[in-house]
């Protein structure tokens, strides 16, 4: 089984969040699959340092990043057809707010990448799991709201500590037309109509060993919608 893991850039503030792009890569062959990372040979939105939170005087290239996440082995979402994987997964990190989508800046108005919707959509199209991490489930929202679908998604829960306004979000997903689930930081949320996972990861106050088992129960869930 081949796992496609798409990469916004390299750092929670302006592209993937590392963390949880690696500790989806470890359960990927935990489960016994193949990684498979994807970029877009494209800038991003803006360079943060991430010591400070300041913006930097610079560009980076999304695919250019991913690749130091990946050891160079990534390949260009323009190469890349649902044909080549068996289920897609999306870590979290600004980058999905900010580079794969404009939901940062204009919520959910805000634009999403062609080449994404794309993707997303045929692999829907054709029954292949997607695995939203974190922030990402606005890519899902987005990518589905003009095919009426209604998929049910977490990006969190109300009733635990957060970092962000998770009922903003809520409210935001639910205007795509998708449905939100409270999920604690420990829990994932399984859409099998749609054959889509959905976990809070960082959008929730966690740590590291919940977060690497959050990641874990969201990729082993594949197997059962494969």
């Amino acid at each position: 089984m081949k796992i496609g893991v798409l990469l916004s850039g390299c750092g929670v503030y302006d592209g993937a969040e590392i963390q949880e792009a690696v500790f989806t890569m470890l359960a990927i062959e935990e489960i016994g699959a193949e990684v498979m990372a994807i970029g877009i040979n494209a800038d991003q939105h803006h360079v943060v340092n991430h010591l400070t939170g300041d913006e930097m005087p610079e560009k980076r290239n999304m695919l250019i990043e991913g690749a130091r996440i990946a050891r160079g082995a990534i390949k260009d979402i323009k190469d890349v057809q649902p044909a080549d994987m068996d289920a897609l997964v999306i870590p979290g990190g600004f980058g999905s707010a900010k580079n794969l989508s404009k939901w940062a800046f204009e919520g959910p108005d805000g634009a999403i990448l062609p080449e994404v919707k794309l993707l997303l959509v045929n692999m829907i199209n054709i029954g292949k799991p997607i695995v939203a991490l974190c922030v990402s489930p606005v890519l899902v929202a987005k990518a589905l709201e003009d095919a009426k679908l209604e998929p049910s998604l977490t990006i969190g829960s109300t009733e635990s500590a957060s970092p962000y306004d998770i009922q903003g979000f809520q409210a935001g997903i639910a205007k795509t037309g998708a449905i939100t689930i409270n999920k604690a930081k420990d829990e994932i949320q399984i859409d099998e109509t749609h054959k889509i996972i959905t976990a809070p990861c960082y959008m929730m106050d966690t740590d590291l060993p919940t977060l690497r088992k959050n990641i874990y129960d969201a990729i082993n869930a594949i197997k059962t919608l494969v």
